[in-house]
């Protein structure tokens, strides 16, 4: 099959890749030429383990194509796909401009039928509008052509995308077109060998799975995160309260690890926007409301136990940061907890040595060169005239240091550990003290 892709960002380029790999031909559009550039050179703009490998692979095969020219990718496929960012407003709501400018995009250039697919995440609604600016243009031009309009939500987790795609869980298709419904069943044919995993439903029903599913995930986070705070004040340890309430099949054990809040481009904007929808039909969503709540105050709580570590002075401080990505096998930093924790050390006088795998270029991009801050090129080198450690990205070579060399190397003895990677006896035995999330501090003898 030919399909378009409108947008070469992150579910754009996952989309397009994992589409080319079973065959298909695809050309990507986007309207940053640097972008086109960088793709057309073997580049890509992002990081996702297996990615860059599947677009060369494709695109020396022919399959995968990129261009700025919206006529091209228009004139080039009837699955007219959109992919492009909805960043959230001031109020919170989804920007829809981008979304709508592609819809018009297609409209102006378009000379046969075609089957537009929303794979933006898109609040409730969006499906109805990108018809009328569709109908709207068609009617400018005074062409008599046909369309559909259809929502595929994506359901991809950062650093795990492909797989996702590749092998996914489910496959939501907001359609009641039965010519579209084949044509769909077609696409993700390859994807779909195993079981069937097509989920087929109207328009609103698919737009509001995405948001449902990424809220409820959220939800699961803050929660436990509640629980956590509570659970020290009570002297409990949250470890062992999550193994106890995950063993329930009902309750299942994923996203119930405490921490020091959810981030990235998906959880904060998406409840944010299933919000302000609820409150834009005069629905008063106090659980939504909530789980942010819970989610922003969380993100505070590593800088508040370094800073009662030090009685409120962190005045030229230096704190060694482990993880900058808002998760393992990313560089992104969007809404990251490490974004909040530097920039209140910054307020209070304190230096970050901070050390991530691969967001050392998105913190670069970030906060450019300040004084304060030193990327540094191996997590032993943040601790180099470090004096405590504090821990926010779970990324696996962090999973088993050498607490006595940590011990050694930094100028008081101990370790915030924000994602409860360490058990405290092992922190402990090396001389440290061991502050993590949902439990007392762990002393050494």
């Amino acid at each position: 099959m030919k399909i378009t892709i409108f947008g070469s960002g992150y579910v754009g380029l996952v989309t397009g890749a994992c589409l080319a790999e079973v065959g298909n031909k695809v050309v990507c559009v986007d309207v940053d030429p640097a972008k086109i550039a960088l793709l057309n050179s073997g580049g890509i703009p992002i990081y996702e383990p297996g990615l860059s490998e599947m677009l060369q692979r494709n695109r020396e095969a022919g399959r995968l194509q990129f261009t700025v020219d919206p006529k091209t990718g228009v004139d080039f496929a009837q699955l007219q796909f959109i992919a492009v960012g909805t960043p959230p407003d001031e109020d919170g709501s989804a920007d829809l401009r981008h979304v709508l400018e592609v819809a018009e995009t297609i409209a102006r250039h378009m000379t046969d039928f075609k089957i537009v697919v929303d794979k933006s995440t898109v609040p409730v609604g969006t499906g109805d509008k990108v018809r009328r600016r569709l109908r709207g243009i068609l009617d400018q031009r005074g062409a008599d052509l046909g369309f559909d309009v259809v929502s595929n939500p994506e359901f991809l987790k950062e650093g795990a995308a492909i797989g996702d795609f590749m092998k996914p869980d489910r496959v939501v298709v907001g359609t009641e077109n039965p010519h579209t419904i084949e044509t769909m069943r077609r696409l993700y044919a390859p994807f779909n060998r195993n079981h069937e995993r097509l989920l087929f439903m109207d328009i609103r029903s698919a737009e509001l799975t995405k948001y449902a599913a990424n809220a409820m995930l959220a939800t699961k986070i803050s929660f436990m995160n509640e629980l956590s705070n509570l659970s020290e004040i009570l002297g409990a340890d949250i470890e062992k309260v999550r193994v106890g309430i995950g063993a329930d099949p009902r309750i299942g054990f994923q996203f119930i690890y405490p921490g020091c809040g959810y981030g990235g481009s998906c959880f904060p904007k998406d409840v944010q926007a299933l919000e302000k929808t609820a409150l834009d039909v005069g629905y008063q969503p106090a659980l939504l409301h909530a789980v942010e709540s819970v989610n922003n105050r969380q993100k505070t709580l590593m800088f508040n136990k370094i800073s009662d570590f030090f009685d409120g002075d962190l005045t030229n401080k230096t704190i060694a940061l482990w993880g900058l990505a808002f998760k393992p096998n990313t560089d992104d930093m969007r809404a990251a907890s490490s974004r909040t924790l530097m920039e209140a050390l910054w307020e209070t006088g304190a230096r970050v040595r901070a050390f991530d795998p691969v967001a050392h270029g998105e913190a670069r991009r970030i906060y450019g060169d300040r004084p304060d801050l030193h990327i540094c090129s191996h997590a032993d080198e943040a601790l180099e005239g470090a004096d405590v450690l504090a821990v926010v990205t779970e990324w696996i070579e962090f999973r088993s240091p050498d607490f006595t060399e940590i011990r050694n190397k930094l100028r008081f003895p101990a370790i915030f550990d924000g994602r409860n990677l360490y058990e405290p006896k092992a922190v402990t035995a090396a001389g440290l003290i061991h502050y993590s999330i949902g439990r007392r501090p762990a002393q050494p003898n």
